[in-house]
């Protein structure tokens, strides 16, 4: 059931592809006929780039209650995420060698906010902050305009809560193939985060080699696995504001209480009548939502395992009994009180998850994504003296003998040894 919303039709790889090409080719040019083509808006009017005026002008147009709950998510998402820095280190042996591993920063990251259904503050903040407290340098956010050409004023304010001055009014494909491949007016990026539609996915998955990529999103999905003690309604709630995400959105139950089963299911639809999202809802819950009765937590622990959710919410009389069994999710959330909706704004951890049963190798986005490790080996002269045998017998192992020949040469100056008659004069 699950692996039916990730496959991708030939007819969409196709117009990925072209779009790719396209922007290749032609660069900005592309971007201004895609903009035009797919939202209506004329680009050489309104600009690639928003200004540093329209930034700071979404002061004026966000709510101060709006405001203070950018501000406050920065802070908690901040905290958490510094923690995660990871120092570089050094060690020194001995005998005078030296090796260690340099910690960088990436220098150009690209950073995709989603625009289709309904602007996405939170992703910005979830992608940037871990990005900032790595080092990055320059930060590139690209996000779909709305019709009139303007980017949501909200997430223009949360990019300048952050500093970030380089926003582009592109979205889709055209987007990620622009910061990949650069264009005149968009630079070339090293590495390009956050979540976005089918197109966005098949792009960044088109596009790996040219430029890093976090992960390949797919629809957003919950598991809740639940006892007796869980509160149906809650559950159900729960349930529900995954669902309305988009009609391919995953929303799955696990218990083994059949009373609570009964319950979710008899008031789920119920609870969803009267929001806006109600149709996508129901399309999802009927198309991709279960609720299955397991004989005991351990058969639900199995069965999480299996499906690798990117969103894990345990509510059960004794939650962290639980946690350590778990072994493939994106984000676990443990207790009644830990709805997920939280962690999707203002929890701390990111929400940014590996989808589509890849947390059984993804990890969720965070600050080591936007760094990379360099190694350094300093060997002294006893150090070589000391490994060089070692270095030989490896190298003479695998029939390299260029190899066995960079150690040789050390050793005959510094040993006075007798060349191997291959080696020569």
């Amino acid at each position: 059931m699950l692996s039916e919303r990730v496959r991708v039709s030939e007819e969409i790889e196709t117009r990925v592809k072209e779009i790719l090409q396209r922007v290749k080719s032609f660069g900005d040019r592309a971007i201004v006929d895609d903009i035009k083509r797919f939202h209506g808006v004329d680009l050489e009017k309104v600009g690639i780039k928003v200004s540093q005026e329209e930034i700071d002008g979404s002061v004026s147009f966000v709510s101060s209650e709006i405001k203070d709950a950018i501000r406050r998510a920065i802070d908690r998402i901040w905290r958490f995420h510094e923690k995660q820095k990871a120092p570089s280190w050094i060690m020194e042996e001995e005998n005078g060698n030296i090796s260690g591993q340099r910690v960088i920063p990436l220098e150009k990251v690209g950073i995709y906010v989603p625009g289709g259904r309904a602007p996405y503050p939170s992703s910005l903040l979830m992608a940037a902050i871990p990005a900032k407290i790595a080092g990055v340098e320059r930060i590139i956010v690209c996000t779909p305009p709305s019709s009139d050409g303007r980017v949501n004023t909200v997430i223009l304010f949360a990019a300048r809560e952050l500093g970030i001055r380089e926003i582009y009014r592109v979205g889709g494909a055209t987007a990620i193939a622009s910061m990949a491949l650069g264009t005149e007016t968009i630079p070339k990026v090293d590495k390009i985060v956050g979540p976005g539609n089918v197109y966005v996915t098949v792009a960044k998955k088109l596009l790996v080699g040219e430029v890093g990529i976090d992960s390949l999103a797919g629809p957003s999905e919950i598991c809740v696995l639940a006892d007796e003690t869980a509160n149906p309604s809650w559950v159900a709630a729960d349930l529900i504001s995954q669902a309305e995400h988009d009609p391919l959105s995953s929303a799955i139950l696990i218990t083994d209480s059949n009373n609570l089963a009964e319950r979710v299911h008899s008031i789920i639809y119920h609870l969803a009548q009267d929001l806006p999202r109600n149709e996508i809802i129901r399309e999802s819950l009927q198309n991709y939502g279960a609720i299955v009765i397991v004989n005991d937590l351990e058969d639900g622990v199995r069965l999480v395992n299996f499906i690798a959710p990117e969103h894990l919410e345990i509510q059960t009389r004794n939650p962290f009994s639980v946690l350590p069994k778990i072994k493939n999710a994106g984000t676990v959330f443990l207790g009644d009180y830990s709805s997920e909706v939280i962690g999707d704004y203002v929890g701390g951890p990111n929400h940014i998850l590996p989808t589509s049963g890849t947390a059984r190798f993804f990890s969720t986005l965070g600050v080591k994504d936007f760094i990379k490790v360099v190694n350094f080996l300093a060997l002294s002269e006893e150090g070589f003296k000391e490994l060089s045998d070692i270095t030989i017998t490896f190298a003479e192992a695998e029939e390299l003998h260029g190899h066995a020949l960079s150690v040789r040469v050390r050793r005959e100056t510094l040993f006075k040894e007798v060349k191997p008659k291959w080696m020569g004069h």
